[in-house]
């Protein structure tokens, strides 16, 4: 294996070089396991018809229920996401799937709607520093000429695993068997994935290069060799006239600490309005009198249509950057929203609409986690990527409650014998306001490369 001349940053090395096949491996894998949290987090929506029936429970409690999963989210974004950035990507998406698997089988034999949000928080806790961990290792596992392909085709995987799970719920699991079985496919899933991650996936060199430890040139030569990338004789040196980076600097450096808060406070936004279909779409085609297996096929459309939409998405950052095309998707998914909004009389436009939407919707996800990339840099990129996801999911956990509190006072009455739709243009409209909030927050980022700027400051 060739060695770079000394002093090369390693960071450099993977991004400068062509993608070996073991990277592509692990992007792969980094989408599967976006794919497994995409599922992971839809289960309840599969499971809500059914769950609502055997219950009773009114859809302000069931509301809460669907917002479980994502509140823990939000806070194993920022207690694991930054884990990541302390004791290395790979551990801590072994220690993330240890704890979902463990909180999807708990799920399945719970035994009343107190003891099923609590298994979901749980189950979020995982979920959510996972994506902060994947999203660090795709980006730090890929060149630069492929990284805004491979952001994309990792995104995609969130909605590919709504797909390949609603497919599950509507042909197999909700028909041969009930709600529960969603929960235990999610488990064992889940538990296959922790071997994989294990024998295939190394840890990034942009990890050790960042954390400095003694024994750091060793581990990241053998990373780069598992890459099949050239070696490297010595670390750059390191500047000792300059403050050491710390993790918090995402808080506490202007230039970055204005990107975090946007990014941040944007993403929060974007998702109030993403997560009112995700979590309401199966129960509204529900009450509009379709079957359990009919209503899941429209969140099932809708994940076909995100993953759609994220993967072509990817094509438009090689070309008009991030912003833009970000900010245009955002626009035109408010729209697809309010068409949900309008109600339909056929399956085949309900699962038109939640396509609509989802393709839009989830292309501007593309387009903050892309962000999320670019803007923070290695030292402290899953602890940025968690906290902006852990502001994050404010919104989305917030988007059900509302919901659902929205159509209880609309429909009251109504709304508990299963109703929604009564109100649903005007809940819909009301649940817009994310995005186009998200529209302005995107306006005013500023585009960063955090890798550059920090490369920079270290000379």
């Amino acid at each position: 294996m060739a060695v770079a001349a000394g002093g090369t940053n390693p960071i450099s090395v993977v991004d400068d070089n062509p993608m070996s096949v073991r990277q592509w491996i692990v992007v792969i894998l980094m989408i599967f396991l976006n794919a497994l949290d995409g599922f992971d987090v839809l289960s309840s929506a599969f499971a809500a018809p059914g769950i609502t029936k055997e219950w009773g429970i009114p859809r302000s409690e069931l509301g809460i229920m669907l917002s479980a999963e994502l509140i823990g989210m939000g806070f194993g974004s920022i207690l694991l996401g930054s884990l990541a950035d302390k004791i290395g990507r790979k551990p801590a998406m072994l220690i993330c799937l240890v704890i979902m698997a463990i909180g999807m089988y708990l799920a399945h034999d719970a035994n009343s709607v107190t003891s099923l949000t609590a298994y979901r928080f749980f189950t979020g806790l995982g979920i959510g520093g996972m994506l902060a961990a994947t999203n660090a290792v795709t980006a730090e596992s890929t060149s630069k000429e492929s990284r805004s392909l491979a952001m994309a085709l990792y995104v995609i995987g969130y909605p590919v695993g709504g797909v390949v799970g609603g497919y599950a719920a509507q042909s197999w699991l909700l028909v041969d068997y009930d709600w529960r079985a969603v929960f235990m496919f999610g488990a064992v899933v889940t538990a296959i994935m922790i071997p994989l991650v294990m024998w295939l996936v190394p840890e990034t060199p942009a990890y050790f290069a960042a954390r400095r430890k003694p024994d750091a040139l060793e581990k990241i030569n053998k990373s780069l060799r598992a890459f099949k990338k050239p070696l490297i004789d010595a670390l750059p040196p390191v500047r000792t006239d300059i403050a050491k980076p710390k993790v918090t600097d995402i808080l506490s450096k202007p230039g970055m600490r204005k990107v975090t808060w946007l990014l941040a406070l944007g993403y929060m936004v974007h998702t109030f309005t993403f997560y009112f279909v995700l979590k309401f779409a199966v129960q509204i085609v529900s009450d509009a009198g379709f079957t359990q297996p009919e209503a899941a096929s429209t969140l099932t459309w809708a994940n076909i249509g995100g993953a759609t939409g994220g993967f072509l998405f990817g094509f438009l950052l090689k070309k008009w950057d991030i912003k833009g095309p970000t900010i245009t998707c955002m626009i035109l998914g408010v729209v697809a929203v309010v068409y949900f909004g309008m109600g339909h009389d056929t399956l085949t436009f309900w699962r038109v609409s939640t396509f609509l939407q989802m393709f839009f919707l989830n292309a501007a996800i593309v387009g903050y986690y892309a962000a999320f990339a670019r803007g923070f840099p290695a030292y402290a990129r899953a602890t940025g990527t968690g906290f902006a996801l852990g502001v994050g999911r404010a919104g989305a956990a917030s988007s059900p409650i509302v919901a659902g509190y929205l159509f209880t006072t609309l429909g009251g009455a109504n709304v508990a014998a299963g109703h929604l739709n009564d109100h649903l243009l005007p809940v819909s409209i009301v649940m817009t306001a994310g995005s186009l909030i998200g529209v302005v927050l995107m306006l005013m980022l500023p585009l960063r490369d955090g890798d550059r700027e920090q490369e920079q400051e270290s000379k």
